[in-house]
């Protein structure tokens, strides 16, 4: 009986208690890591936010523009248009727009809206893929919708907004 009752052997508590002091140690380093590492984050954030807040504060205060939307102007949806392209069978177009009028105009916006429509149809039966291309293509459009629009209704139209345009 007393030789199962034998003390460990001294190597095996050296090994225990450095296995021990180990962990100890590498919670410890971790620990301090995450601590050294989150100051360091707070203070480049905070070095970040005042040199954005010195470069904003040196840009010169301009005057804010009045829009040429203000008081009483309403948004009317056209249907969208889909179509073929002039010179081709196989590239089709859906422009999706909206006009922009005056709200206290006595003028019915349904009529005005079908027939910017039934515009934008026949401009868009005339336009080649090459015509509508890259930005330049699309301000072209843009602008022409736009005269078009303003010229069918008589100038009630204020502008003619392009939501989409899908080529295919």
């Amino acid at each position: 009986m007393a030789e199962n009752l034998a003390l460990p052997s001294p190597s095996d508590r050296t090994k225990k208690e450095g296995t021990k002091s180990l962990i100890l140690t590498l919670g410890m380093l971790t620990l301090l890591s995450a601590v050294v590492g989150g100051g360091f984050g707070l203070s480049i954030v905070s070095s970040i936010e005042k040199r954005v807040e010195e470069k904003y504060n040196a840009l010169p205060q301009q005057p804010i523009e009045k829009s040429a939307y203000t008081g009483d102007v309403t948004l009317k949806k056209l249907a969208p248009v889909v179509t073929n392209l002039a010179g081709s069978e196989t590239d089709w177009v859906r422009l999706e727009a909206s006009i922009v009028y005056k709200g206290g105009i006595e003028f019915n916006p349904d009529v005005v809206a079908a027939e910017a429509r039934q515009d934008v149809l026949a401009y868009l039966r005339t336009v080649s893929l090459a015509q509508i291309q890259g930005p330049s293509g699309l301000l072209h459009v843009r602008e022409d919708l736009n005269e078009r629009a303003k010229i069918r209704s008589n100038g009630l139209v204020q502008e003619l907004v392009l939501e989409t345009l899908v080529v295919q």
